[in-house]
């Protein structure tokens, strides 16, 4: 089956479509059932809890879980647009669950809220601005719902565009905020990817992604940033490791929902879908983002940065953290991986919430 090239925000999704939408043979069941056995909370202290809740005149989903209510509450913001963490969450998120609560959130058309609304009702509402207040919306009905004064606001890749402007926009909300693959200057990071993936090209002779990538150069230069161009632009860095860092693809990510407790089949179909929906919607205003000129963050911020990141590439990032004002600031270096910094260094991501994180909860 054909696959299908998006560009999922900050990451470049290859939605493998003869995988996530066919028809889930027996031997899924089996084994989803073995990860939710797996996954499941039973501590009295613990919160295990899966629900749609009315969020911006739409209906979302949330996935909150932990060992102990009494724990802080991270808000993950996932990335895309329409690129869910909820499906794959069981692959790395079990132990951060001993040391916080941490609550996943399918944004509007994205994963389980594809389904709950029309899908020509939310094609209008598919706005920057829209998932920000959506944000703000679920970080409230959190804090009241499980009894939390603040929340630690945490995004990943396309989520650290909401998660940036959330915490601007309402400081009051958060502990601190923690970028993941952060989008710092949309059309700096392109660049930065685009030369990587020549150098790497030109180095290892590779004449096909050479002629390729020569059709849209130079890039981005002074020309628009099409959607055939950012789809070509982001093919090759993700071969040469950009996505995950010494893999020239993501199956794990990409093939992961079809052993999701969380998900139906249907849903899993859903994942694509929404990316459809989202995608040329947002694309126009996701391009123009930069937070280059903020020169004060009203909240301590921490910085995870992939060393072979070429998604959303450290560089623009790290400058930024160097000038910033901010009550506390922290950069976190993960030497193996790239933009899926959850998923490839599990261990550390733990390890330096706990360390740079757990702190900043007052």
């Amino acid at each position: 089956m054909k696959k299908l090239w998006l560009i999922c925000g900050a990451l470049l999704v290859l939605a493998c479509s003869g995988a996530a939408a066919q028809e889930l043979p027996d031997p899924y069941a089996k084994a989803r059932a073995i990860v939710e056995d797996l996954g499941r909370i039973t501590a009295p202290t613990g919160v295990q809890d899966s629900y749609k809740t009315r969020i911006g005149g739409v209906d979302q989903w949330l996935s909150v879980r932990g060992q102990d209510r009494a724990n802080p509450m991270i808000l993950f913001v996932h990335g895309g647009p329409a690129s869910p963490v909820t499906p794959t969450m069981w692959q790395f998120q079990r132990p951060i669950e001993e040391y916080f609560t941490v609550a996943n959130w399918d944004q509007r058309g994205a994963g389980k809220s594809y389904g709950e609304t029309d899908p020509d009702k939310v094609a209008g509402t598919i706005r920057i601005e829209r998932y920000v207040d959506d944000a703000i919306e679920v970080a409230e009905h959190l804090k009241a719902r499980y009894g939390q004064r603040k929340l630690v606001l945490m995004g990943h890749s396309w989520g650290t565009i909401i998660g940036m402007r959330a915490a601007l926009k309402r400081p009051d909300l958060f502990h601190a905020y923690v970028g993941v693959g952060q989008v710092l200057d949309v059309r700096e990071n392109e660049r930065i990817s685009f030369d990587y993936a020549m150098a790497r090209a030109t180095r290892e002779n590779n004449t096909e992604a050479l002629k390729e990538m020569g059709t849209i150069a130079p890039y981005p230069g002074d020309q628009p940033i099409t959607r055939e161009r950012i789809i070509v632009a982001r093919k090759w860095p993700q071969h040469y490791g950009g996505l995950s860092a010494f893999r020239s693809d993501s199956g794990y990510f990409f093939r992961g929902p079809l052993l999701s407790p969380e998900y139906t089949p249907g849903q899993v179909k859903d994942i694509d879908k929404g990316s459809v929906l989202t995608l040329g919607r947002v694309l126009p205003e996701f391009l123009q983002v930069s937070f280059a000129a903020v020169k004060r963050f009203p909240i301590p911020v921490v910085m995870f940065v992939g060393r072979h990141d070429y998604t959303t590439p450290a560089a623009p990032t790290v400058a930024w953290m160097e000038q910033v004002d901010a009550p506390y600031k922290r950069v976190v270096w993960f030497e193996r991986s790239a933009h899926m910094i959850p998923w490839e260094e599990p261990g550390k991501t733990l390890v330096s919430l706990l360390e740079f994180v757990r702190p900043l909860v007052r």
